[in-house]
């Protein structure tokens, strides 16, 4: 595959896989105004945001399944078009229930965006190809939380927080064209697993017997899951509890998205050099390091912006190393049913950060700790989970 395909792809790909998290990361500067607009208290308005992470999870095994089944792209439009059917009815609710319910079913369609294309990265490239493949898909995907708070507070500036949805039902409709124009077919229907339901509960009884793979996943799915918490907490944090405008806010947002970018494009190098294993290892420890030195520094008072934007630029930038690089290792041993595994790591790793969000928005108050001491906890589980599935390799399984 020549350089100039794989870098089109690769845009292609990033664009699939952004558009959720866009519809995510647009969102957030609106969440006190989306609150005060529908007279929704702040749990009520982070249930939008839980909806959305819940869909992700539930839609991804299906959409992989079909990707297995169908090929890939056909699971693809599929999940495009409900994304922008709920997004246009997004734009229109008038009450925060309302709201949440099409928020779901908006996640849902997004599923796609994110369960397949990691599968035709698979489909492409194993080792260390793929994780330099994945890393520049990173690089693409990443794009958006630190495009996207800046453009979410634009849009909200000029046409309030319903234009955010109609913003983003564009760009799955650019993503459906682009898709058309220019992403092959990696995976033909007739190359697909078995269709019946034995042959889907085989593929996945296969993946949830594999303790490597499920280990791995979890890994990944820690250090999402801290960054989940700081999604559901930071808006709130950042604007009601340390005054910070909406643009602030969406710099700051940035500013920690450019860490994991950065890392991200790391991982395929450090993993030629040093091993994929190795360098999940390290930057997991690290991360939990980092993350436990931010906790002690609330926990004994502290109450400073600058300290958390600075720590969780670091502990940002090693997990731009431990996510990619888990996906690819996860998915190694399992290509000839990719899109279900990648589907599955994605419904558990979404799953756990709905979770994570869920359990300590409970303790919400709209101040830095419980947001931190979520974070934290994400974290120190990643080390431990590293330890008990990596602690005796010292390579790549590839």
């Amino acid at each position: 595959m020549s350089s100039a395909i794989s870098l089109r792809l690769v845009f292609i790909l990033g664009l699939l896989s952004a558009i959720g998290p866009f519809a995510i990361d647009m969102y957030l500067p609106a969440l006190p105004q989306i609150g005060a607009s529908l007279q929704a208290p702040v749990g009520a308005v982070q249930a939008s945001l839980t909806a959305f992470f819940l869909a992700l999870g539930v839609g991804q095994p299906l959409f992989g399944t079909l990707a297995d089944m169908w090929g890939r792209k056909k699971p693809l439009y599929l999940g495009l078009a409900i994304f922008v059917l709920a997004s246009v009815g997004c734009a229109l609710a008038q009450d925060i229930h309302t709201l949440v319910v099409l928020r779901f079913i908006q996640g849902l369609g997004a599923a796609a965006g994110m369960a397949i294309p990691r599968a035709v990265v698979r489909d492409l490239h194993t080792g260390h190809e793929a994780a330099r493949m994945m890393s520049l898909l990173m690089l693409v995907f990443s794009v958006s939380p630190i495009l996207a708070p800046l453009a979410g507070s634009g849009v909200i500036a000029v046409g309030g927080w319903r234009m955010v949805f109609w913003v983003v039902a564009a760009a799955a409709l650019i993503g459906m064209v682009a898709m058309a124009r220019g992403l092959p077919e990696t995976r033909a229907a007739s190359n697909g697993v078995d269709s019946s339901l034995g042959g889907v509960l085989k593929a996945y009884g296969l993946l949830l017997r594999d303790w490597h793979y499920l280990g791995l996943v979890f890994i990944g799915a820690c250090a999402m899951a801290g960054f989940f918490v700081y999604l559901a907490g930071s808006p709130f944090v950042l604007i009601n509890h340390y005054g910070l405008s909406t643009t602030q806010y969406s710099m700051a947002f940035a500013f920690n998205a450019i860490a994991f970018i950065g890392a991200a494009q790391f991982t395929g190098m450090l993993g030629k050099r040093f091993g994929l294993v190795p360098v999940v290892k390290l930057a997991a420890t690290a991360s939990g390091v980092v993350m436990c030195c931010l906790l002690a520094y609330y926990l004994m008072g502290g109450d400073q912006l600058a300290v958390l934007i600075g720590l969780y630029f670091v502990a940002s930038g090693l997990m731009g190393l431990v996510i990619p690089t888990t996906a690819v290792l996860a998915l190694e041993a399992h290509g000839e049913i990719a899109g279900t595994a990648s589907a599955l790591l994605g419904t558990l790793q979404m799953l756990t950060g709905a979770v994570a969000m869920q359990i300590v928005g409970l303790f919400s108050s709209g101040k830095p700790l419980p947001m931190v001491v979520g974070m934290a906890t994400g974290a120190l589980c990643g080390v431990l989970l590293t330890w008990i599935t990596l602690g005796g390799q010292r390579g790549a399984k590839v």
